[in-house]
């Protein structure tokens, strides 16, 4: 692991004593607010509120939609000296519910600008109870084809968030862009990977970007297919990772755990960490050939045993594995195969080897995490 240069201090005691840390003012009228999330080995996100000069504030994402959530964000937003109908604009990073949950009911209360990108905001677009049900259904029958047992593919699926009738996402990004918030020099970065849509948000005269899960200080996020993702998200976010490496000056201000500096090295050091995954998966894929992605994602390691995990997180766990399968597939690495005995219902994919290669050897243990 590359070592960075820790700037939460306090975010990073309280992590450590797993207690909420305090809402910091980490630059002139720049806030840094935890907000709860819930049964989550995370526990928090740290939600930013930026003073404009009218008095009013630009908030970084919003929150788990929880009532504790909502009222922990409501006294965070009182400490820097606000209240909560002084929002006049919310940029989110990206869909996941602990950084957009809470945008619904902030909605219900402040007539704010929302601004996100495209590719995620277009999933809060009027869907009908058939089209939400197809999209669950691809996902299952995805989930069966890596090799899911029943209770992974069918059971405990997150419901759809849904904005306030009437309302819509204000500005869709799609790609890098100014933001123009007044008194801030703030522009967004696309940064797919996590999600199609992810953004990061830097401000060059603060110093700083928003990192939300895209990096982390130690952990990396989870990178996973599915319906709403592109084909190859890992590709994706290794190339966002070589983009953001850029702004190795900045201070990263993360959606989890705490502030550091280092962004170059944290960026090595992921690129170096989903190298060590692929061998590791090829490895895994060599000595048990014609393994379907659930039995790869069993053999390989993680942060805790595989059996310790929730159901969504070993979900996640196999689409991450899925994600680095497809990387494999496109460099030529390893190939798979559909059973043809049964067309009507057909098993699990199955991963081999390509053309013989001798795999690498892995050099790492993995310390994923779903985000």
């Amino acid at each position: 692991m590359v070592p960075i240069e820790v700037t939460g201090v306090l975010q990073k005691q309280a992590w450590a004593d797993k207690v909420l840390p305090p809402v910091e003012e980490v630059r002139p009228r720049l806030w840094s607010i935890p907000v709860p999330m819930g049964p989550n080995p995370l526990r928090y996100i740290l939600v930013y509120a930026l003073g404009l000069p009218d008095g009013g504030l630009a908030l970084i994402d919003a929150g788990w939609p929880s009532d504790e959530s909502w009222d922990v964000l409501v006294a965070g937003i009182r400490s820097t000296g606000h209240d909560i109908t002084d929002v006049r604009s919310i940029g989110v990073t990206h869909l996941h519910p602990d950084h957009f949950g809470l945008v619904p009911r902030l909605l219900e209360h402040v007539d704010a600008e929302l601004w996100m990108h495209r590719d995620d905001a277009r999933y809060l677009r009027h869907h009908s109870d058939d089209e939400v049900e197809s999209q669950l259904r691809q996902a299952r029958s995805e989930l069966r084809m890596l090799g899911a047992p029943t209770e992974v593919a069918d059971e405990g699926f997150i419901g759809f968030i849904r904005m306030p009738d009437g309302r819509t996402v204000d500005r869709e990004l799609t790609g890098d862009a100014p933001l123009d918030i007044p008194g801030w020099d703030l522009r967004a970065i696309w940064t797919p990977g996590h999600t199609a849509g992810h953004l990061c948000f830097a401000d060059d005269t603060a110093g700083v970007i928003f990192t939300g899960d895209h990096l982390l200080p130690r952990i990396s996020p989870n990178i996973s297919t599915n319906p709403m993702q592109t084909d190859n998200p890992l590709a994706d976010y290794l190339i966002s990772l070589a983009n953001t490496e850029k702004m190795r000056d900045h201070e990263a201000l993360p959606s989890h755990e705490y502030r550091f500096r280092g962004l170059g090295d944290r960026v090595t050091g992921l690129l170096e960490h989903h190298e060590d995954r692929l061998a590791e998966i090829t490895a895994t894929v060599a000595r048990h050939p014609e393994s379907s992605a659930w039995e790869i994602t069993r053999s390989v390691t993680w942060s805790r045993p595989f059996e310790e995990l929730s159901l969504t997180l070993s979900r996640l766990a196999l689409r991450e594995t899925h994600a680095h399968l497809i990387v494999l597939q496109e460099r030529g690495i390893l190939d798979a195969r559909v059973p043809a005995d049964d067309p009507a219902a057909p098993g699990p994919v199955r991963w081999f080897l390509a053309d013989g290669d001798t795999p690498p050897a892995p050099q790492s243990v993995s310390t994923s995490e779903g985000t």
